[in-house]
């Protein structure tokens, strides 16, 4: 008896091959240390803010926004493990990687964001 969980994964299907199963949590854990450094760069900028009360007054708004990215890609990198688990044990193909989209546009508004901050600072 498997007494494994989530049973929404491990309760379907077969057993893949482990080197699989592994590979997927890999890229899960790749997938939320890239989380964890959009929430603690959000810590940085917000000690930076609060170090230098000069900044602007929506520079925290940049760190609400990376810290938000942040918990969403993690949430996003368990569904993500949770459905390509669910493929390879229904042995049906791996769901497209749209998350992939979503990040590298939300990464590049981000630096955008940031960058805006710089030009603001080195104008004054």
């Amino acid at each position: 008896m498997d007494n494994r969980g989530p049973k929404s994964v491990y309760g379907v299907g077969e057993e893949p091959d482990p080197r699989f199963s592994m590979a997927n949590e890999r890229t899960t854990l790749a997938w939320l240390r890239t989380a964890m450094a959009l929430v603690g760069g959000a810590i940085a900028l917000l000690s930076v803010t609060a170090a230098l009360p000069e900044l602007p007054r929506w520079a925290p708004a940049i760190a609400g926004i990376s810290c938000l990215g942040g918990a969403a890609l993690a949430v996003r990198a368990v569904r993500r493990w949770a459905q390509v688990e669910r493929a390879m044990r229904q042995r049906q193909p791996l769901p497209a990687p749209r998350a992939l989209v979503w990040l590298a546009s939300g990464i590049g508004a981000l630096a955008i964001l940031v960058l805006a901050l710089v030009v603001v600072e080195l104008a004054r």
